[in-house]
């Protein structure tokens, strides 16, 4: 977990998995770099706000990096509107329970999301997964149910990496530098705009 620069009520935290996804964003907003997975992405959202003072903390949190395609002819920049944890199974436990302890979380219109622990890059799982999420990656809905549980605003912003098949792996690597240009140009294109607190 490493916090970049200082965070501001004025201005939105961005919040990265790796240094990789930071490296071309070109931004002067506070950027969080988590590590990989949903567990050190929440306890390192949680971990630095738990360590700032409640006026200090960042008008919202925006989750920005790569994500693999599930579907085919998918491609450039994306809000998402919807995340699901795919790899815990919320309604057997909602079915020993009583409650299920990941449901999706809805976060305005786009593209659905599906978070889990398992970087994907196995067809017959993209297809599973396909059938109800249109990206996939391993920090989304860490990040957006840690922002919620303290009452922050959140939005997820992911750039398309890789299409989540056998060469995924590699055409992330390849890829991940000019993603993160992208994503700098998105955020750029947002000056102002309502996601980055204008």
């Amino acid at each position: 977990m490493e916090l970049l620069g200082n965070l501001s009520p004025d201005e939105p935290l961005l919040v990265v998995a790796v240094h990789l996804e930071a490296e071309h964003l070109h931004s002067d907003h506070p950027v969080l770099v988590t590590g990989v997975g949903k567990v050190a992405a929440s306890t390192s959202l949680l971990s630095i706000l738990a360590l700032t003072s409640r006026d200090r903390w960042p008008s919202r949190i925006l989750n920005v990096g790569t994500a693999g395609a599930l579907r085919d002819g998918m491609a450039g920049t994306h809000v998402i509107g919807e995340v699901h944890q795919h790899d815990l199974d919320g309604r057997a436990i909602a079915a020993l329970c009583g409650l299920d302890p990941t449901p999706p979380l809805v976060l305005g219109d786009g593209p659905v999301l599906a978070t889990g622990d398992a970087f994907i890059s196995d067809p017959a799982e993209r297809t599973r997964l396909g059938g109800h999420a249109a990206l996939c990656d391993m920090e989304g809905y860490a990040v957006a149910a840690a922002a919620k549980k303290v009452g922050l605003e959140v939005h997820l912003v992911k750039h398309i990496s890789d299409d989540a098949n056998e060469e995924a792996g590699g055409t992330w690597v390849e890829s991940v530098s000019a993603c993160s240009e992208s994503l700098g140009l998105w955020l750029k294109s947002q000056h102002g705009r309502s996601l980055l607190g204008g």
